[in-house]
């Protein structure tokens, strides 16, 4: 099963990128801006495999550049939390 057809394996996904990228020393500015990166990424060239990734899709087109700056805040405060339960 691909982590793309699971939402919670996608969620581990980005929890552990976000710990290694933390490991090696990059700042939470620079994390902040590669998930603001991939967001308008996934939102230009990948289609939503399930209703959680359709729902952040329509959320980010939706949005601003201020508003998706703070969608891929929350993401990467969302697997942070996450890897500290």
């Amino acid at each position: 099963m691909s982590v793309r057809n699971n939402f919670e394996s996608w969620k581990d996904f980005l929890g552990d990128r976000l710990q290694e990228a933390q490991g090696n020393g990059m700042s939470n500015k620079a994390i902040s801006e590669f998930a603001f990166d991939i967001g308008n990424y996934l939102s230009t060239e990948v289609q939503a495999q399930n209703e959680q990734e359709q729902i952040l899709h329509d959320l980010w087109n939706a949005a601003d550049e201020k508003e998706q700056h703070a969608i891929a805040n929350i993401m990467v405060k969302l697997v942070q939390e996450q890897g500290n339960k």
